[in-house]
């Protein structure tokens, strides 16, 4: 079973969602952590994460071991839809987003104060992107 499309679909159903800073339950508003961990929920992935984590200024410093742990995988090469992207909005500030089908992402707007599907913007670099491996497997590159 391919979850990327089921994690796409996910994070679709979110937009409109409330903007909370720190937000984790769709009911009451999300972040960009929050729409992450929402829509992983969805798919049935539950990452181990202290209920206070955020983002910090520079980075977001999920340990590789959490990420494995629930079968996500550094993504490299093309991106693809349902790949989890971590974003520079700003020189320094950091952010996550779900890529959709080509330069699409769907990320919670603190500006806008809801979640939102747009463009990627030019200007914010991929610093790294993960990818939900075959739960089969463990394959993160799946399907070829």
């Amino acid at each position: 079973m391919d979850r990327q499309p089921a994690l796409c679909a996910a994070a679709c159903d979110l937009i409109g969602t409330p903007f909370r800073l720190q937000g984790r339950d769709p009911a009451t508003g999300l972040d960009c952590v929050g729409l992450v961990l929402a829509s992983l929920r969805q798919v049935g992935v539950q990452p181990d994460l202290p209920a206070d984590y955020r983002p910090r200024r520079r980075t977001i410093a999920i340990p590789d071991s959490a990420l494995a742990a629930v079968g996500l995988h550094g993504a490299t090469g093309v991106r693809r839809a349902g790949d989890i992207l971590l974003l520079r909005t700003a020189p320094m500030q950091a952010h996550l987003a779900i890529a959709l089908s080509g330069q699409d992402i769907v990320h919670a707007h603190a500006a806008l104060r809801r979640v939102v599907r747009c463009p990627l913007p030019e200007d914010w670099a991929v610093l790294a992107a993960w990818r939900l491996a075959d739960p089969q497997t463990g394959d993160p590159e799946w399907p070829r």
